[in-house]
C-alpha cells in the first residue's frame, strides 16, 4: 500500500536568485536607469489615473522625475513625485522579487474575467516586476524612501541585495510629498556612473520617450531638462511640423539630409503600436553591408528596448524606423522578444504599411519616388527574389531603363501596356550599366520591330528574373538567351528583313562548327541581329551568360557553360568568309576570320579574351592582309 506523501514547498536561496536575476537577465548595466526611470513613470501614470477620482492626490503639481548624480557622495537618486508606497505597496513590490507592482494595479483595474477593451489606456510600462533589482547591478545598497499620496504616513526601505531588505518608519519632513525617492549608493566599479555627461546620454538612448519630463541635476547645479515627456510618435501629426520630423530623422539616423519620405502612423485593433519611419533622401553609407540589417529603434511603452531591432526585411533595410508597442513585453530578452508571436505580427504589418504608402507615393508622386527608386531601386528589388509573397506589390513599385528611356522610369504595366502585336513576353537583357548595355548586338532585331527591352544593371536583376513566373501573364525572357523566336512580331516601318541563308552561308556554318567546337556549342543564324555579324547567346536551357558570370565569380559554378554563336547571314563579313571558303583560296583567312568573330562577339558580351596572344595574332595577319 502507498503511503502518503506529504507535498514540500520548493526552497530557494534569494541571494542567489538575485545574483542571477541581475547578471543574466541585463547585459547591459546602463539598463539600471532605464528601469528605474520607467518605474518612476509608471509611479506618475498610477498617479494620474487615481487623480481621475480624487484630484486632491496630486496636489496640482505636474508631474516630474528627478535624476540627481552627486560625485562626492558616489550615489544616484532617482525621485519621482507620483502615487508613491505605503508600507504593504513595498512588501509586495519590492520585498517579492518579480511580483510587479504594475500587474497588481492592472489586475484591480480590470478584474480577471472583464473584457480587455474594458481596460483604460494607461502607458504603465513594468509587467514583471524585475526591473527594479537591475539597480544592484552597479549599487552596493539601495534606499527607498516613499510615501503614497493621500496619506500621513512615510517610509524607508533599504537593501544591500544580498537576500535581507528593512522597512523602517520615516519622518514626513524627511520624505516627498508624495512619490517615491531611490537612492543608489553605487560600487566603486560603477562611481563612472556620477557623470552627469553618461547619464545625459543614457536617459536620451533609453528613456527620451517616457511620457513624464526627465530633470537630469548635477549637485549644487540647476535641472537640464533632457525629457519632454512627449515622445513625437506618439504626437498627432497635425502637432509635428516638417523641421520636428527633419531634426528627429537627422537624430535617428546620423545623417544630415532631409527625409524624401515620412510615414506616420497609429495602429489599433488587435495590438496597438506607433510607428514613425523614414525613406532617406540619400544612400546610407551601410546600404550594401554583408549583414544588411535593418535600423529599426524598437520601443515598449516609449522604453527603448533594441537599438537595431530586425523589424524590417532585408530589402526594406534603407528605411530607418521607430516602433513603439504596448502589447509587447518589457522585461524579457531580445531573443525571446523576437520569438514571440506579437513582434511577428507587428514586424508583418509594419512592412506591409510601409510598402503600401510607397506605392502611394510612386503613383501619386512619381517625381519624388523616381528619385526614392534612383537611391533604392537595387535594394527593392531583392524582395522580388526573397520574398515571393511581396512580389506583385512590389511589381507596382520597381521601375526600370530600356531601351526607351536610359533612366528607371518605366513600370512593368507600361511595359505591357506598349508591347507589340504578337508579343508574348516581357524581354530584358542584363549587364553592368546602361550605356553598355544599350550597345548590345542582341537587342537590333528587338529594335528592328520596335520591341521594348528592360535594361537590367543591378547584379540582384540577374537573380528575381529567374524565379519570377512572369507579370501580368507575360513571363520575362532573356535577349541573351535561347531563341528570340521573333518572326511572329512585325517589322516597324522602313526596317528590311534578314535574308535567307543560302548554301555558301549554310557551309560556313558547318565549318565554324567543326573549327570552334571546344569554345562553342552551336553555331546558327540570328534573327535578332541586323548591323552586327555576330553575337553570344546562352543555349536554351543554359543560365543567362550575366548570372553564370556572377556564380562563377563568387566559386558558386566550377565553370561557365559553353554559349551559342549567333551570325548574321546578310552581314558583308559573313558573306565574303563563305565565299572565300567556297573558293578554298585561303582557309587560313577564314580560320582567322571566324575565331575573330567569336573574340569580338567576347568582347561585346563583357567577358575577357581566352587567349589575348592569339588575338593579337590574328588581328595583326588580318590586318596586314588588308593592307596589302
Amino acid at each position: 500500500m502507498t503511503e502518503h506523501v506529504k507535498p514540500q514547498a520548493f526552497t530557494a536561496d534569494v541571494a542567489k536568485l538575485l545574483h542571477l536575476m541581475v547578471h543574466s537577465i541585463y547585459s547591459d548595466k546602463d539598463v539600471f536607469l532605464r528601469e528605474l526611470i520607467s518605474n518612476a513613470a509608471d509611479a506618475c501614470e498610477k498617479l494620474r489615473y487615481e487623480a481621475l477620482q480624487n484630484p486632491d492626490l496630486s496636489g496640482g503639481d505636474a508631474l516630474l522625475i528627478r535624476v540627481e548624480a552627486d560625485a562626492e557622495a558616489n550615489s544616484i537618486t532617482i525621485t519621482d513625485n507620483g502615487i508613491g508606497m505605503s508600507d504593504e505597496d513595498l512588501v509586495s513590490a519590492l520585498g517579492t522579487i518579480a511580483r510587479s507592482g504594475t500587474k497588481t494595479f492592472l489586475d484591480s483595474l480590470a478584474p480577471e474575467g472583464q473584457d480587455e477593451a474594458q481596460k483604460p489606456n494607461l502607458d504603465l510600462i513594468g509587467q514583471f516586476g524585475i526591473g527594479f533589482y537591475s539597480a544592484f547591478m552597479v549599487a552596493k545598497n539601495v534606499v527607498v524612501e516613499t510615501r503614497r499620496a493621500g496619506t500621513d504616513k512615510a517610509f524607508r526601505w533599504t537593501s544591500d541585495g544580498q537576500g535581507t531588505y528593512e522597512i523602517t518608519p520615516l519622518a514626513l519632513d524627511d520624505a516627498p510629498q508624495h512619490g517615491t525617492r531611490v537612492i543608489l549608493h553605487l560600487s566603486e566599479e560603477a562611481k563612472d556612473f556620477t557623470n552627469t555627461y553618461r547619464l545625459r546620454s543614457i536617459i536620451q538612448h533609453h528613456s527620451s520617450a517616457i511620457t513624464v519630463p526627465v530633470d537630469l541635476i548635477e549637485k549644487g547645479e540647476e535641472p537640464d531638462r533632457i525629457s519632454q515627456g512627449v515622445a513625437l510618435w506618439a504626437r498627432p501629426k497635425s502637432d509635428v511640423s516638417a523641421e520636428d520630423y527633419t531634426e528627429f530623422y537627422q537624430s535617428l539616423s546620423g545623417q544630415f539630409d532631409e527625409p524624401a519620405l515620412t510615414l506616420h502612423w497609429r495602429a489599433e485593433g488587435r495590438y496597438e503600436y506607433n510607428v514613425l519611419a523614414f525613406v532617406p533622401g540619400s544612400k546610407p553609407f551601410d546600404l550594401f553591408e554583408p549583414e544588411r540589417k535593418g535600423k529599426g529603434k524598437l520601443y515598449v511603452r516609449r522604453v527603448l528596448i533594441n537599438e537595431s531591432a530586425d523589424m524590417l526585411p532585408g530589402w526594406l533595410r534603407f528605411v530607418r524606423l521607430v516602433v513603439d508597442s504596448a502589447d509587447i513585453p518589457l522585461n524579457v530578452s531580445r531573443e525571446m522578444i523576437q520569438q514571440s508571436p506579437i513582434y511577428t505580427a507587428i514586424k508583418k504589418a509594419v512592412a506591409n504599411r510601409i510598402v503600401q504608402d510607397l506605392i502611394k507615393c510612386a503613383e501619386n508622386e512619381p517625381d519624388k519616388f523616381k528619385a526614392l527608386w534612383q537611391n533604392f531601386g537595387a535594394v527593392l528589388k531583392e524582395g522580388l527574389y526573397e520574398d515571393p509573397e511581396k512580389r506583385d506589390d512590389l511589381f507596382k513599385l520597381a521601375r526600370f531603363a530600356s531601351t526607351r528611356s536610359d533612366e528607371p522610369v518605366r513600370s512593368l504595366a507600361d511595359y505591357v501596356k506598349d508591347k507589340q502585336e504578337n508579343q508574348t513576353a516581357i524581354y530584358y537583357l542584363l549587364g553592368e550599366d546602361i550605356k553598355r548595355l544599350k550597345a548590345s548586338p542582341q537587342l537590333e532585331g528587338f529594335a528592328a520591330r520596335n520591341i521594348e527591352v528592360l535594361l537590367l544593371p543591378d547584379a540582384v536583376d540577374a537573380f528575381w528574373v529567374t524565379n519570377a513566373v512572369g507579370f501580368d501573364g507575360k513571363p520575362f525572357k532573356s535577349v541573351t538567351q535561347g531563341a528570340a523566336d521573333l518572326a511572329l512580331i512585325p517589322l516597324a516601318d522602313g526596317a528590311s528583313a534578314q535574308p535567307e541563308a543560302g548554301a555558301d552561308v549554310a557551309a560556313l556554318l558547318v565549318y565554324m562548327k567543326d573549327h570552334l567546337q571546344s569554345d562553342i556549342a552551336d553555331v546558327r543564324i540570328s534573327d535578332r541581329l541586323s548591323t552586327s555579324a555576330a553575337c553570344l547567346v546562352a543555349a536554351e536551357n543554359a543560365q543567362d551568360r550575366r548570372l553564370e558570370r556572377i556564380l562563377s565569380s563568387n566559386g558558386q559554378m566550377p565553370a561557365m557553360s559553353k554559349p551559342v554563336l549567333e551570325i548574321n547571314a546578310g552581314h558583308a563579313l559573313v558573306q565574303s568568309f563563305a565565299a572565300h571558303l567556297k573558293a578554298g583560296t585561303d582557309t587560313a583567312l577564314v580560320d582567322d576570320g571566324i575565331h575573330l568573330l567569336l573574340d569580338q562577339s567576347r568582347l561585346l558580351d563583357g567577358d575577357t579574351l581566352a587567349d589575348p596572344a592569339a588575338f593579337a595574332a590574328r588581328l595583326s595577319r588580318m590586318i596586314n592582309k588588308a593592307m596589302a
